[in-house]
């Protein structure tokens, strides 16, 4: 009885009733399925940007759009690290006609191989380097590479501080000036430590969750040094890094994360959030703390520092849920070549400051 109404239809009337219900059925699904599909970004080593339409005001019509990376993959190699930073230093301490750029080289190989650099090819640096030098610009060269300028603002975004003018403290007390590489390993000269690409490896603590940094492994205590000038944005307890110290790049697009300090004693005498620190300085000890909701605590097995890198294009990402670290492994060994010594500045408290002090432009006056 409570189909008989369906029963009623002639054949003919049946068969149109069922198509119009499949029909709808269909546009349901394809339009639920779009709405997805715009709502959802799919992570690649493709350049991907959003727009946010914002206004002013109520009263004003005019949208304003605010672009900015929504991902990047610092995939660079070490061997083109060090051959592009040698090909720059040179071209100025050597005060050659054409002064070449390693952030340049690097973005326009990049943009060249899909940002895959297991392609390189030393023909392919040989000959950019001799277009700039027989006169060619690089805006010329790459006019029509349509993601250079998105691989520019990103290798950029790393790289920024890393090489330039700076002044650095000799044995006899005084300041030279120099040109070359002014960030810093973040392991104190003559510490030994070990490290492998642990990039995006599984960790279980507290979640499932992705390893966002590069662990160095070495003696507790070990003078841990900060990579780049900048300003202390955290210092305290994280349950998962233990004690920590976050430090902001000063153009705020660098946030790096040193976690895992030492139990009882895990920064330099006088660290504070707010507080200026150069690239070199000493700002904490290798430990084993986290994975505790309790402070103090060593729940790591293995005594090492969390050296992470966060990428901000705009500080929505600082805290949001699509942040952007970086695969730190080639970094950590292309700054071994500049590695900051250290002494025991205070028997009592037993901390470490840095030997040769730098004058660094990058600070503001």
């Amino acid at each position: 009885m409570k189909y008989m109404w369906f029963s009623n239809f002639s054949i003919k009337n049946k068969f149109k009733l069922i198509l119009q219900i499949t029909f709808s059925l269909i546009l349901i699904f394809v339009t639920v399925f779009s709405f997805y599909q715009i709502s959802t970004v799919t992570v690649s080593s493709n350049p991907i940007i959003w727009s946010e339409n914002t206004t002013e005001d109520n009263s004003n019509d005019e949208s304003k759009k605010k672009d900015y990376i929504k991902w990047f993959e610092f995939n660079v190699s070490y061997d083109v690290l060090d051959k592009t930073s040698k090909l720059d230093i040179n071209s100025y301490t050597k005060n050659e006609d054409v002064k070449l750029n390693w952030i340049e080289l690097i973005s326009y190989l990049a943009c060249k191989y899909g940002n895959n650099f297991s392609k390189f090819k030393q023909k392919d640096l040989d000959t950019l380097v001799e277009k700039l030098r027989n006169g060619e610009s690089m805006s010329d060269i790459t006019k029509n590479m349509k993601n250079y300028n998105y691989y520019y603002e990103g290798y950029d975004s790393v790289l920024h501080e890393f090489i330039g003018d700076y002044q650095i403290e000799t044995s006899d007390k005084q300041f030279v000036e120099k040109y070359g590489i002014k960030a810093f390993h973040p392991i104190a000269k003559n510490y030994s430590y070990s490290h492998y690409d642990d990039f995006g490896a599984s960790r279980s603590y507290g979640y499932k969750r992705l390893h966002f940094g590069n662990d160095l492994m070495g003696s507790i205590g070990s003078p841990v040094i900060a990579v780049e000038s900048g300003i202390v944005e955290a210092v305290g307890w994280n349950q998962y890094g233990g004690w920590r110290v976050g430090i902001r790049s000063f153009d705020k697009k660098r946030y790096y994360y040193y976690a895992h300090l030492r139990k009882n004693h895990p920064y330099a005498e006088g660290l504070k959030e707010g507080q200026i620190v150069k690239a070199g300085d000493v700002i904490g000890y290798l430990g084993m703390t986290g994975y505790s909701t309790k402070e103090n605590v060593n729940n790591i097995n293995v005594p090492h520092l969390h050296f992470g890198i966060q990428l901000i294009f705009d500080e929505v990402q600082k805290e949001g849920p699509n942040q952007i670290w970086v695969d730190l492994y080639h970094l950590v060994d292309f700054l071994n070549k500049n590695r900051s010594e250290v002494y025991k500045s205070n028997t009592e408290t037993k901390d470490y400051s840095r030997k040769y002090d730098i004058i660094d432009p990058s600070i503001p006056e």
